[in-house]
């Protein structure tokens, strides 16, 4: 099957689903809050329009994106010392195994209470959640990659930073960027839980706003926004994640979800 048909297939059931939605949608067969897809567009455009829409994307943006470089950047740092220095893993892996199973959004309460209700809450308790996914990966990333490498290059007489960016982090780097995916899916899921508790401004008080008045198009048009925000950081990441990663061996199944 060629590239051709196969994005023809992909495409062809989305598309009938918007057909179908649309077409019952306007013959009122479908409940009240299921807006037709055209009825969101023209909620996303009025949004636009008034620029409610922009001012909502910025700050949701300006949030998850300082969050998620944090909660990223915090979490190869530990889990890579974990992973090489026993002293940092056995500080490290019982607070991990004790918090890593609490929903990072129950945490927000204390969060609020030290940062306030403005920016610095939301992008705190997303880089805290964002942590544990990258740490996790991390650590296991540099305690699975094959020790043969790294003796082999001591052997030859290869200073310790080479060592660290020429065998480690190249072995390491798939499971990191495994990770960091899934702590971009974190960093979205508690930006929509945070923005709900004491924001003015945000995706989330769109679509809260939208359901409070009963204007369902102005709340699924916050849902599509969110869906494009998160699928486009995604695609991004994936590129960067090819970009990094060209020539290592990819699974098949892993390319399939890319």
């Amino acid at each position: 099957m060629t590239n051709k048909s196969t994005l023809i297939l992909n495409w062809t059931v989305p598309v009938l689903a918007l057909v179908a939605w649309e077409v019952f949608g306007r013959l009122d067969v479908l409940p009240r809050y299921l807006s037709a897809p055209t009825l969101i567009v023209a909620g996303l455009w009025e949004l636009a329009i008034t620029g409610e829409l922009f001012v909502a994307l910025a700050a949701s943006l300006y949030r998850v994106a300082l969050g998620f470089a944090i909660g990223t950047a915090a979490g190869i740092v530990a889990g890579l010392g974990a992973g090489m220095v026993p002293g940092v893993r056995h500080f490290f892996d019982p607070l991990v195994s004790l918090l890593f199973s609490i929903p990072k959004i129950a945490f927000l309460p204390i969060f609020l209470l030290l940062f306030g209700l403005g920016h610095a809450s939301k992008i705190s308790i997303i880089a805290f959640s964002v942590f544990f996914p990258v740490f996790i990966a991390s650590r296991h990333a540099v305690l699975s990659i094959n020790p043969i490498l790294v003796w082999a290059a001591q052997n030859m007489g290869t200073p310790p930073r080479t060592v660290f960016f020429r065998v480690i982090i190249p072995a390491a780097a798939p499971q990191l960027f495994s990770g960091i995916r899934i702590g971009l899916a974190h960093a979205f899921v508690v930006l929509f839980a945070a923005e709900l508790i004491g924001s003015k401004a945000g995706l989330a008080n769109l679509i809260s706003f939208g359901e409070e008045w009963v204007r369902f198009d102005l709340m699924f048009a916050g849902i599509v926004c969110f869906a494009v925000l998160g699928f486009g950081s995604d695609r991004i990441l994936m590129a960067i994640r090819r970009r990094v990663l060209k020539g290592h061996l990819i699974g098949t199944e892993e390319q399939a979800l890319q």
